[in-house]
């Protein structure tokens, strides 16, 4: 069975590689694709498993969840600073997947668990780090908060605030 968040990525990634414009948003989606609006990232994959794009939103920032997966699509395979953007031929090798965030909430350190929340670092002046949760290798609430702090420029000894989040994750696994 397909997963519809997974197919409107790969569909979004697809038409805008062959056309240079964004899809507009697919009749026939699921209900809550059109009626939900909450914060996605979109993660694209190499088969081999290593990264090869991804880019979010903590909060909704467009009409409906659709529309956040469209435009995060876009992002992540095209305008990650990390990568150069997809080409076309890379696509039969791309894995996706989909994570839908929950609204994050203010959190203490000794309730971040990597495994089952993302966390979310955030200084007084406004700068945020971003970790999703259960990623390989992030074992420890103290690495997942280390590495949110260097994602933002952020240094080790400076104040911080926490705030996590779950994620509904689409296409983990998929091959």
């Amino acid at each position: 069975m397909n997963d519809p968040y997974i197919d409107l990525a790969k569909k979004t990634i697809e038409a805008y590689l062959k056309t240079g414009k964004k899809l507009a948003v697919p009749s026939g989606l699921p209900q809550e694709l059109m009626d939900k609006k909450a914060g996605a990232f979109v993660s694209l994959h190499k088969k081999d498993g290593s990264l090869r794009g991804c880019v979010g939103t903590f909060l909704p920032s467009k009409e409906n969840l659709a529309e956040e997966i469209i435009s995060n699509a876009i992002v992540a395979a095209v305008h990650d600073s990390r990568f150069p953007p997809v080409r076309a031929e890379e696509l039969p090798d791309l894995v996706y997947s989909v994570d839908i965030l929950s609204r994050p909430k203010p959190a203490k350190k000794k309730e971040i668990d990597p495994k089952k929340k993302g966390l979310l670092v955030i200084t007084p002046d406004g700068r945020r780090g971003l970790l999703l949760p259960d990623l390989p290798g992030v074992e420890t609430a103290e690495e997942q908060i280390t590495i949110c702090k260097r994602k933002a420029g952020i240094a080790p000894d400076e104040k911080v605030s926490f705030q996590t989040f779950t994620v509904e994750r689409h296409g983990k696994h998929q091959e």
